[in-house]
């Protein structure tokens, strides 16, 4: 891996991969809506694009032979087109990219909710078929764009889908900011009788997780075509129950 693109480079998990691309001397840039001044300090270059401009898409990834897909509407709530338009046909734009510009791996940032029917997910691992129903748009979407992702896979260009749950650690503005603030208010719920475990991800982790299925497409390629759950290994209680 010589030249590598990250969509969604500025965010939560993309700007870790990022920082640790840099760290290991590949040559990183950034898709993303926004400007990045700290990360373009650091060496990285940043195109300013919409994932669902597909000819711009295009342009922007000649030259990568690796390319981290992390750019995505995540959230529960929602106008349902937009969470389409920018999971699946944002993701089809990235396939078609990847294609047009003979770019020989991609890797997926994806999610258990791929697989979750209302019920628990214990002990299950990847052969859990895909969900028929979901509860919000964003479970719905990125089924089909991990579906689609995967379906892509050939000698050519390589692909796998990573499936993190409940990332977490420094650099966070999304998930601890929120329950914080929600604590605050007493507005936190607990869920079943409060002996619940579920997996977490550590954000360090997640983006290794990352760079090893890039070494891995690039090298004997058992993870192509494949996906992964990615955890600690050790699920934890995230709060006791007051009973």
């Amino acid at each position: 891996m010589k030249k590598a693109i990250v969509t969604g480079g500025g965010g939560f998990v993309g700007k870790a991969i990022v920082n640790k691309l840099l760290e290991k001397k590949v040559h990183t840039a950034i898709v993303s809506r926004n400007n990045y001044p700290d990360l373009e300090k650091k060496g990285a270059r940043i195109f300013q694009c919409d994932i669902r401009d597909k000819y711009n898409l295009a342009e922007i990834f000649k030259g990568f032979d690796t390319v981290f897909h992390i750019a995505a509407k995540a959230g529960i709530w929602g106008n349902k087109n937009e969470y389409f338009s920018i999971n699946c046909d944002g993701t089809n734009n990235v396939i078609a990219g990847c294609r047009k510009n003979n770019v020989q791996r991609l890797i997926y940032t994806s999610t258990p909710s791929v697989v979750f029917q209302r019920s628990s997910l214990e002990n299950i691992d990847e052969s859990a078929p895909y969900a028929e129903s979901f509860l919000c748009h964003y479970a719905a979407s990125k089924t089909i764009a991990e579906k689609n992702i995967l379906a892509a896979n050939n000698h050519s260009l390589k692909t796998t889908a990573i499936r993190p749950h409940l990332v977490w650690g420094p650099g966070d503005n999304h998930l601890i900011p929120r329950l914080l603030e929600r604590g605050k208010k007493k507005q936190l719920r607990i869920v079943g009788d409060g002996t619940n475990r579920v997996d977490i991800s550590f954000i360090d982790n997640v983006a290794d997780a990352h760079l090893l299925a890039a070494h891995n497409l690039e090298t004997d390629a058992t993870a192509s075509g494949k996906a992964y759950f990615i955890s600690q290994g050790k699920p934890v209680i995230l709060q006791e129950s007051s009973a």
